[in-house]
Order: C-alpha cells, then structure tokens, then sequence
C-alpha cells in the first residue's frame, strides 16, 4: 500500500551526480544575477550607507582573554567561503580520482586550455600595468567563475552536445585549482610560522584519519575547523584550509559495493517478519533494522561524495549568493564611468577575461587539436569551443575574491577592479551565450 499521492512520484526520480552538479550550477548563477543586481542597486541607492555599514559591522568571539575580531565583510570572505572552497577541493579530487580527469587523454584539451586561460590573462594585464600600483592584480583575470560559465551553457539546453559542458566543467575546475594555487602562493603578505605549522600538523592528523581508515565526518569536522583558524592566523588566505581539508576527506567507500545487496538481504527477510499494524507505526526492531541497512547504505558510499553532495545545495543557495552581496556592491559615478574602465587595472581585466581567455582556451585548444595532442569533446566544433571560450572569460567570484586579497585596504583600485570584473563578465557571458546559439541554430540547417 503506497501512502503518498500520485504527483510526489515526480520527486521520486533520481538524477546521476553529474546532472545535480550541473542543476546546482544553473541555479547558483541564477540567484547570482539576482544577488548582484541587488548588491548594484543597494551601493547605487540612498540605502548605501546602512549597506556599506551593514557589511563592516565587528564580530567578535571570546573566550577568556583570547579573542577574534572580524568585520562581516571578512567573515564572510574568509569563514563562509572556506566552506565555499571545500566543496571546490572535493570536486577537483573527484575529477582527479574518478572524473574527466582520471583519464590524461580526455583530461588533456581542458588542462591545456585551462592553463592557456589563466597565463594569457595575467600576461596581458602585467602588460599594461607592470611597474604600477595595481601590478598586484595579475591573478584577477585568470579565474574563470564556474557557476556563471555553466548556468550560461547549460541554458541552451540540447543545442551544444553534453560531451562540450563537460569540457567547461573540467576546464573550469582545473581553473579553480590554478586560483587556489594563485592565492596561496602569491597573495599572502606576512607569515606566521608557528601558525602555519600548527596548521600543517592539523592537515597531518586528517590524512592520518584517512590512512587509518575513520569514515565519520565529526574528528575531520572539529581538526579541520583548527587548521581553519590556525590557517587564518598564519597569514595564508584562511580558505586554503578548506582545500586542504576536502584532500583530507575518504573518497574511498568503508565496504565493498557488491557486498551490500548480501548483507541486507537476512535484514530485509527479518523486517518482514513482523506483522504491519492498523496505524502503520513500525515495530522498534523494524526500526532497529531500518537505521542497520541505512548505515550499510551510507558504508558503500563514500564520506567525500555525501559531503559533496549535501554541501552543493548550501553554498549555492546560501553562501556563493551572501559572497556576491557583500562583495558586488560598488558604488557607481556612471558620469565618470568611461574614465574607471580605461584605468589600466579596468582595463587590464576586461582585456585579459575577454580576449586573453579566448587566446588562452580557443588558440590553445586549437594548437593542440591540429598538433593531435587531445582531440575535440564529441559532437562539438571548434566554433563551439570558441564560444565556450569566451564564457570562460565571466570571472565574477573568484575574480572580485582575488581583487580583494590583491588590493587589500585600496578602495580606489579595489572599485577600478571590480568595475573591469562586471564589465567583462557580462559581455563575455552575453557574447558566449549568443554566439554559441547562432553557432547551433547554423548546425541545424
């Protein structure tokens, strides 16, 4: 006897990983327009000053005479978008461990073209700003935002073939690998070596966990949240702990698939045993039996791939959507907006994400096709890449996040940074978008 109505069936079916990764995506950008369009017009409004102040209110925790403060504004940057990185680091060791890039020759095109997007960029920003103040920001170009470039792809539905989305996605998670490393190594200023090394030690116990074989989340949960703060006090971008710790996370199952269907079966046997009763509560040895298969369930499966997935909804919803309101508000002089984007940093930015991205992922992918170093994702054309190419140039997060650490206390260049960052975004979004539509209406006829 089924108890529930007939239209919750369509809640019954199950999507692959892959599919939910890419739903999470679209939605992400979605309410990423929506939270930057109203970051734009809160920072443009008379609210500017209860918005500005909003997100510079102190946070303080303390215990005894130890104490953290922090604006919000920092909080967020670096307490809410370790988690955001923490999902990046578990989706770039999928990819590694079992994803397109387990495999070098399919993996191939996607790093090169990823790594020829992140060096065309930086080369042509140092280009025009190398000996100035706004030098710092040759990272800016170089990231790719992953949510955006998607959402924009996955929009056109059947038009561009699945093999072409799976590209972007293996390009733009090697792209978040390459700004992980960028912002380890080159954007952090002062450090603490007792810290680090506190830090590294609590790296150490988590892949200890892992080697010993501990598949509970809790001892990764409470070691991780010290490397965290002593991450964070080290000097190193605090958000590089959740990197570090989703390498830490098993992405090996507790037991052997195979096995599951043969250790539940004797439990299922014995549930049925007992006789349903008129209220349909169950016996509390069904009950016993149920939290037995569900634990056997969650064995077969691996922590890596639960956290993953129970994360995706929370920092598409919550968190990437809190960062862009925070970090999207600039305040606008539109008479003097054609002066901001030929500053060099503007323009350095808007150069790099929209044509240094097409030279770097297009001419690099090209180069390698020709040379039959990787071949071409099935089904796609090289007019496709090239539209993919230039969704690769929509920087949004990452590049407003590395603005922030590359001009840190600088509002002027901070604000010529972010002007750059939008500007290029939704023209490489728009261009993209359109481009890859007409591309595909031509292959239809």
């Amino acid at each position: 006897m089924k108890l529930y109505a007939p239209w919750e069936k369509a809640f019954k079916k199950v999507s692959t990983p892959f599919e939910e990764f890419l739903h999470a995506q679209t939605t992400t950008g979605l309410i990423l327009i929506v939270m930057t369009v109203l970051a734009l017009i809160l920072a443009n409004s008379s609210l500017y000053e209860s918005y500005s102040h909003f997100f510079h209110l102190n946070i303080d925790f303390n215990v005894g005479s130890w104490a953290l403060s922090h604006t919000l504004h920092h909080w967020i940057n670096d307490g809410l978008m370790a988690i955001f990185f923490f999902v990046i680091g578990l989706e770039i060791k999928r990819e590694i461990t079992v994803g397109e890039l387990s495999n070098l020759k399919v993996a191939l095109l996607p790093i090169l073209a990823a790594i020829g997007g992140m060096v065309f960029p930086a080369l042509i920003y140092t280009s025009l700003n190398y000996g100035t103040p706004g030098s710092a920001g040759w990272g800016i170009p170089m990231a790719t935002d992953i949510a955006f470039a998607i959402s924009a792809l996955v929009l056109l539905g059947k038009r561009v073939p699945t093999a072409l989305v799976t590209f972007l996605v293996a390009l733009a998670i090697v792209d978040d690998l390459g700004a992980v490393l960028v912002i380890a190594l080159f954007y952090t200023e002062t450090i603490n070596m007792v810290a680090l090394v506190l830090a590294a030690s609590m790296f150490f116990i988590m892949i200890m966990f892992n080697r010993f074989g501990i598949h509970m989340i809790l001892p990764y949960f409470i070691v991780g949240l010290f490397m965290w703060f002593f991450m964070l006090e080290s000097g190193v971008h605090a958000t590089i702990a959740g990197v570090l710790a989703a390498l830490a996370i098993p992405s090996t199952p507790k037991r052997v698939p195979s096995t599951l269907a043969k250790d539940t079966k004797h439990l299922l046997e014995e549930y049925e045993k007992y006789p349903e009763k008129e209220n349909f509560e169950l016996h509390e040895e069904q009950k016993k039996i149920l939290n037995n298969i569900k634990d056997k369930i969650d064995e077969v499966g691996t922590p890596a791939s639960r956290l993953e997935h129970n994360l995706h909804l929370p920092v598409a919803l919550l968190i990437i959507p809190i960062f862009a309101l925070a970090n999207a508000g600039i305040k606008i002089d539109f008479s003097s907006i054609g002066s901001t984007i030929l500053e060099p940093v503007s323009l350095g930015i808007i150069l790099g994400l929209i044509f240094g991205k097409v030279i770097g992922i297009f001419g690099v992918s090209w180069l390698a096709i020709k040379l039959n170093i990787a071949q071409l994702p099935t089904g796609s054309t090289l007019s496709q890449v090239f539209g993919v190419a230039f969704l690769g140039g929509i920087g949004f997060t990452m590049s407003i996040f590395v603005a922030d650490l590359a001009f840190l206390g600088n509002a002027e260049l901070i604000f010529q940074a972010k002007v750059g960052i939008l500007s290029a975004s939704l023209f490489s979004g728009l261009f993209g978008y359109f481009w890859l539509k007409s591309v595909s209406a031509k292959n239809k006829h």
